[in-house]
């Protein structure tokens, strides 16, 4: 590296590259790492920041979020993005139906509203960039014929390059027909011949064109929950019973057989049993192009605590997932974060059936989960971290090796950990709008102390703040793929 100075050196003696954890120094230029070296060489800089009893990772590239169903797109962006900010999330994927992601929004999308994507891409952009906190990037529903038959023109106008398909709002006969998700969501009916024609056009579009599927039978789902509630069944554990494994599982062998008929990469959001990971195995023997994602909920938490979709599994289940992530059958981890906008209190009515869905805050637990439940315990190192929580969705989803990767010509995107913070999580450290977390009362370790997007510090958290400041004005960009870039492959 020359004498010429630079905006900003980070340095630290675990700094997390694809080479391993090593001590180092990097430097940042334009927004951009400029060189990488240990010892000698280091330039002079603007400012420089010393994290040698820290892990410097990559900025956390989280592959799934969902802003915009509860509350309009701006305010989700708003809230959400800072939560993310404070988690050390730098990348944000967004899963969300285009009724969702307009400047107005739309409670119950009439079919009006299901526009195709290229149409609401404007908006969504616009929000995003003047609110966000992070980069971001949208994986949009497809619900549609005329959405499935837009994916070459929004992925070339775009750079949308990942769609998603709710598998399990599909319309079968009397499939929660009345469940409010659905109307929400704008989910007004599709078939198999619409995911079809989606994998088809994604295949289309090449490299790094993928699409996501939440697998998830609720056609057979409906029989086993009507079962459960005959006999009495009321409490969380319920939702693991009337989901079990073999409705997840079974989605996944028919439609990753159907992304090998067409040559279409298929991601697997939900990858949480034994007889899923078996199938992704098989469908890979045969030649298709699976990716696989687990979330750091399905590895840290029980049946009995929430109901969420997919749901929690049981403890034996939880354990065995690391094994699958450690030896990369699974390929990263999400957050499936939601933004419910709702207290605790509104959520949980006492039994399974009418306690509300999902649960917030997701994205602030990612990097303390993973240190304390993977890291800390032996589950996973800090390499296999950073590959399952940047580098993997970044490669993935099109982003790799500007996001996801500590490297020259990356961007300069930094979570900065101290893996002896330890917190009792509270509501007072929660950014998200809903303003509590499942975690509440959990001793967790290993939380991110800075966070660094294209070499801005957007949070920070001083000891002996309660939690992390972030750093305004809002900094995020929409990050455009590119049809045929180079789709680095994981293994």
């Amino acid at each position: 590296m020359s004498s010429e100075s630079v905006d900003l050196v980070v340095k630290g003696d675990r700094v997390v590259t694809p080479q391993g954890a090593r001590r180092a120094w990097v430097a940042v230029k334009g927004g951009r790492i400029v060189a990488i070296g240990d010892g000698l060489g280091q330039p002079p800089a603007s400012r420089v920041i010393d994290a040698n009893d820290k892990l410097v990772f990559p900025g956390l590239v989280d592959p799934e979020c969902h802003l915009g169903t509860h509350r309009p797109i701006k305010d989700s962006f708003l809230s959400e993005s800072r939560a993310a900010a404070a988690g050390g999330v730098t990348t944000w994927g967004i899963h969300q139906a285009t009724p969702k992601i307009r400047k107005t929004y739309i409670e119950f999308p009439k079919p009006e509203d299901i526009v195709p994507p290229s149409q609401a891409m404007p908006d969504f952009i616009e929000q995003g960039e003047q609110h966000s906190v992070v980069d971001f990037y949208i994986t949009p529903f497809i619900t549609t014929d005329e959405q499935a038959l837009d994916i070459p023109n929004v992925a070339r106008e775009y750079g949308v390059t990942s769609f998603k398909f709710y598998l399990q709002l599909m319309q079968g006969p009397r499939t929660q027909s009345e469940w409010l998700g659905r109307q929400r969501g704008g989910f007004l009916g599709f078939d198999d011949g619409t995911v079809y024609l989606g994998l088809e056009k994604t295949a289309e579009i090449g490299p790094p064109g993928v699409v996501a599927v939440h697998p998830e039978n609720w056609e057979i789902v409906r029989i086993l929950e009507e079962r459960l509630k005959k006999a009495g069944r009321t409490d969380m554990a319920a939702w693991d019973e009337r989901s079990p494994h073999f409705v997840e599982a079974g989605h996944v062998r028919n439609y990753c057989y159907y992304a090998c008929i067409t040559g279409c990469p298929i991601h697997i959001n939900h990858t949480t049993t034994p007889e899923t990971v078996q199938e992704i195995i098989k469908a890979r023997a045969e030649g298709a192009k699976v990716y696989s994602q687990t979330g750091h909920h399905y590895l840290g938490l029980n049946h009995d605590v929430w109901k969420i979709n997919v749901p929690l599994r049981d403890e034996a289940v939880r354990e065995w997932l690391w094994q699958p992530l450690r030896d990369g059958i699974i390929d990263c981890v999400g957050t499936d974060h939601v933004d419910i906008g709702l207290p605790r209190e509104k959520m949980d009515k006492g039994n399974v059936w009418e306690t509300l869905s999902a649960f917030p805050s997701r994205v602030e637990a990612l990097a303390p989960v993973m240190m304390t439940e993977g890291v800390l315990k032996g589950h996973i190192s800090p390499e296999r971290m950073a590959q399952v929580c940047c580098e993997n969705p970044a490669r993935i989803f099109g982003l790799y090796p500007k996001k996801g990767v500590i490297a020259v010509g990356a961007d300069a995107d930094f979570a900065i950990i101290d893996p002896r913070r330890v917190m009792t999580v509270n509501r007072g450290m929660i950014y998200s709008s809903s303003g509590w977390s499942i975690w509440e009362g959990s001793e967790l370790r290993g939380w991110p102390v800075m966070t660094i997007l294209r070499g801005k510090v957007i949070a920070e958290w001083p000891e002996e703040a309660p939690r992390a400041q972030v750093i305004e004005p809002p900094y995020g960009r929409y990050q455009a793929r590119h049809p045929g870039h180079q789709l680095y492959p994981l293994q």
